[in-house]
């Protein structure tokens, strides 16, 4: 008895890893098709959209995001041109400045923080009202009388989201190329025409369509992801709270892949 037994028990121990691994797949087909069925439902919804609750959450997700966006743009433009100023001058291309710190900007840096602030923002909101929504009842609710709250809520939000990411992105490469060229006349003494001659002479429109192409993509992920979190919570106070980390969480994760990915890719079609 003792012999089969402890045959079980290793055959257990040895099948632990196997269920684990199961139990992952199954976890991430059912996180990928809940995406996809929020990604498909938005565009099947795209040319009957509520517009009043699009413009609500313009205003929630964009205009309210406006001073953050601002502020990060200080602190990005700055931030680059420090870097990029120190191999500059190591390298002794001080007068290529302007074109080191603005692709740096508009390729890597800027998308990236960008979309990780937006993510913590506009991701973290956006799941958290849903998955208030969600608990209590109120979609449900409206499926009860007969309205579709993807097409009446849902879908205005996810467009609303994605499209204040794009705006914002666009707003925050203007400011922080200027206060690039700000950040460069006063600790490298570069002179501003400088500056932007290198900027202008050098950088491509590829550059600035690679930069908002990623943007676009990161706003992307963040939409999808934030509203599928804040639709499957469950259980109070406590699952809202989980949905905005999970938002979080989810969105960073997509980010940096998509980062990783797009990158390559970008290169050669702008390239």
């Amino acid at each position: 008895m003792n012999a089969p037994e402890g045959e079980g028990e290793s055959m257990n121990v040895l099948l632990q890893p196997v269920r684990a691994l199961g139990a992952l797949a199954v976890w991430t087909l059912r996180l990928i098709g809940a995406n996809a069925m929020v990604l498909g439902r938005t565009l099947f919804y795209l040319p009957r959209l509520e517009i009043g609750e699009l413009g609500r959450a313009l205003v929630l997700f964009g205009f309210r995001s406006l001073p953050l966006a601002l502020g990060a743009a200080t602190l990005i433009g700055a931030t680059v041109v420090l870097q990029a100023g120190v191999y500059a001058t190591k390298f002794g291309a001080r007068l290529y400045t302007g074109w080191a710190a603005g692709f740096a900007l508009l390729w890597e840096m800027g998308p990236l923080l960008l979309g990780l602030m937006m993510a913590a923002r506009i991701g973290a909101r956006n799941a958290a009202e849903l998955a208030l929504l969600t608990v209590n009842g109120q979609i449900e609710g409206l499926k009860g009388i007969s309205l579709d709250p993807f097409r009446i809520l849902v879908a205005p939000r996810v467009v609303a989201s994605l499209v204040s990411v794009m705006v914002l992105a666009d707003l925050t490469f203007l400011v922080a190329i200027i206060w690039e060229a700000v950040a460069a006349y006063f600790t490298l003494d570069l002179p501003v025409r400088v500056f932007f001659r290198s900027f202008a002479d050098m950088l491509r429109w590829g550059d600035l369509a690679g930069g908002i192409a990623k943007t676009t993509a990161f706003g992307l992920a963040i939409a999808v992801i934030s509203t599928a979190a804040g639709l499957r919570a469950a259980g109070g106070a406590r699952g809202v709270g989980q949905a905005a980390a999970s938002a979080v969480v989810g969105s960073c994760a997509a980010i940096f892949t998509l980062d990783f990915l797009l990158t390559p890719f970008f290169a050669r079609l702008f390239g």
